[in-house]
């Protein structure tokens, strides 16, 4: 079985599946799925490449104006097109690849790709399939994911589905496949990762350096919360620098700048609890991790980011953080008392769905031989 997977970086979220869906074929060579990656709307247009970078810069500069973005996009239906732009780029990699399964990870990428994809291999040659990491529906659940043509739609938990399912999906065609993440995220945990006797805070950014950093250490300083820092700063060489010397500048806190390509699966299992943006790759992997979750709402949420706040709302796993006071107050809160992020652990475990990576490759398999 050849997989094509059509992903993009808006955010990190997207391509983190594609590493993802990558590594779990590899390790399932039983299964027989050779797995390649492309992303259209960077490497096809330079319209689409735009709209790549616009979203980028407005998560990370000002989070709110992206509700205009959204709901442009919604409204608009620009990748609705009877052939994408730049459909020669795309022709030369679908006759290249010849997949036998198309699977889209991207809410841009499930109509027109699609359309083209099957007047280009063959409608009976070819299955579309759709893996939507959605935590939830309503405001800010694109309907974009939804194709009612595609042959399938593969949601991580119940409410992906369900929302698919009021956009036109047939039931039937729907599958809650649970959270596709890197293999590290379900590596056995070690007995003694956690340090009962401290408190160890994780502050994340987003691949491309979306964060809060510098504002969430100065509020843990001015309250002198007794905890350990751990930074990631995604991509950003600049974040990872203005960081670094804040530390050295306040000695007081202790805090630890890790590298982009750390193992944060084994470090989501080592800290107390992590700090982050409310996107769905974050959330879904503090979950697998039984992580609890400080959702970062500074300057706003993205619409898409809103329906993940629901979700973890509905399930008490994270609590909101609006100001930096906010969060050296949960952390001292929590430090002083370890059953509240105990009982957190414990609703990621209710949470977090028994199907994962196996069971979806093992359902992508079936359509392919469906044909």
């Amino acid at each position: 079985m050849r997989l094509l997977i059509l992903s993009s970086s808006t955010g990190g979220c997207h391509d983190m599946r594609a590493r993802a869906f990558t590594e779990w074929a590899q390790a399932e060579p039983a299964l027989g799925i050779t797995v390649e990656s492309h992303r259209p709307l960077e490497e096809s247009h330079w319209l689409y490449a735009f709209g790549v970078e616009l979203y980028n810069r407005i998560q990370r500069t000002a989070p709110l104006l992206h509700h205009v973005y959204f709901n442009f996009l919604e409204a608009a239906s620009v990748i609705r097109t009877p052939t994408p732009l730049g459909a020669d780029r795309f022709r030369a990699v679908l006759e290249q690849v010849r997949p036998d399964v198309v699977l889209s990870v991207h809410d841009s990428l499930n109509h027109t790709f699609f359309d083209y994809t099957r007047a280009v291999l063959g409608r009976e040659r070819v299955r579309c399939a759709t893996y939507c990491d959605e935590l939830h529906g309503g405001y800010g659940f694109s309907r974009h994911w939804v194709n009612p043509t595609a042959d399938l739609f593969i949601g991580v938990v119940p409410e992906t589905c369900k929302a698919a399912i009021r956009w036109g999906m047939a039931p039937e065609k729907t599958f809650v496949g649970g959270f596709m993440t890197r293999r590290f995220f379900y590596e056995p945990a070690e007995p003694e990762s956690r340090d009962p006797r401290e408190f160890v805070l994780l502050l994340m950014a987003s691949g491309w350096g979306a964060q809060n950093h510098i504002r969430f250490l100065e509020a843990m300083k001015r309250q002198r919360v007794e905890a350990k820092v751990v930074a990631l700063c995604g991509a950003s060489a600049q974040v990872e620098q203005a960081v670094t010397a804040w530390a050295a500048a306040n000695p007081s806190l202790s805090v630890r700048v890790l590298p982009h390509n750390t193992n944060i699966g084994q470090l989501m299992r080592s800290v107390s609890a992590v700090a982050a943006r409310p996107g769905a790759g974050v959330c879904s992997e503090a979950i697998v991790s039984r992580c609890p979750l400080l959702i970062n709402c500074l300057g706003g949420l993205m619409p898409q980011e809103l329906i993940n706040v629901k979700f973890c709302r509905k399930h008490g796993i994270a609590e909101t953080v609006c100001r930096p006071d906010d969060l050296a107050r949960l952390v001292a809160a929590w430090k002083a008392n370890p059953t509240l992020p105990a009982a957190i652990r414990e609703r990621m475990n209710a949470v977090c769905p028994r199907n994962g990576p196996r069971e979806i490759l093992q359902r992508l398999a079936a359509l392919a031989s469906s044909r």
